[in-house]
């Protein structure tokens, strides 16, 4: 598939099918993602593949942490966001919304859609040694990119999810991951669900101009 066509056609996937996504195949896009360039090829990224029933019971472990957290998805700010930002983030909701069963509230939907990696079959932990600075993140935003125009090509739906992160203690203790390792983020990997509208919801983007500045 031509590479433009992927990355204008890739778009998240809310919605999967109940179809477990064969290990050679998940193999397959590990090898593809790991082809992205980082920093003196120190290649800092960490992959845990949870499948099937192990997926399912550390989501449960998720949903459960976040309703007794009180745990909400949200853009991670550190200071008050220009208004910009929120409308872009107000256009995804109303891009969702109307998609939604009745009475489904939308961030409830994001919530535990999140913390049960969307119903996926698989759900791929990408994790970092903290022997790294943040400047190390950039690489896992890379590879993570390569995943998940990679995944489409093959057939794949993933979604991205970092509210996963917020349940590191949890998620490390559950997979048995080393202390000195942090949990960056979550992305649910499977078939999707062509008869979905849910997934038929795809968020745009902002325009050149409002992101790029010419010298």
């Amino acid at each position: 598939m031509e590479l433009e066509k992927i990355i204008n056609e890739r778009h998240s996937t809310r919605v999967f099918l109940d179809k477990p996504v064969p290990r050679e195949i998940i193999e397959r896009l590990l090898l593809l993602s790991t082809k992205a360039p980082s920093a003196i090829n120190l290649q800092p990224w960490e992959f845990m593949v949870v499948m099937g029933e192990e997926r399912i019971r550390l989501s449960k472990v998720l949903v459960k942490s976040m309703r007794e957290r009180n745990i909400s998805c949200g853009p991670g700010a550190v200071r008050t966001l220009p208004e910009y930002f929120m409308d872009r983030q107000r256009k995804l909701m109303d891009c969702i919304l109307p998609h939604l069963e009745k009475g489904i509230l939308f961030q409830d939907f994001i919530n535990e859609g999140s913390c049960n990696f969307y119903g996926a079959p698989t759900a791929i932990i990408v994790a970092i040694d903290q022997a790294f600075s943040k400047a190390r993140l950039v690489d896992l935003g890379i590879t993570i990119g390569y995943m998940v125009l990679a995944a489409h090509n093959i057939g794949l739906g993933t979604c991205p999810i970092g509210l996963i992160s917020a349940f590191a203690d949890e998620i490390k203790d559950r997979l048995n991951i080393a202390e000195e390792k942090d949990v960056v983020m979550g992305i649910g990997v499977g078939y999707p669900d062509p008869d979905s509208p849910v997934n038929q919801a795809i968020s745009d983007r902002a325009p050149i101009h409002e992101v790029a500045r010419f010298y």
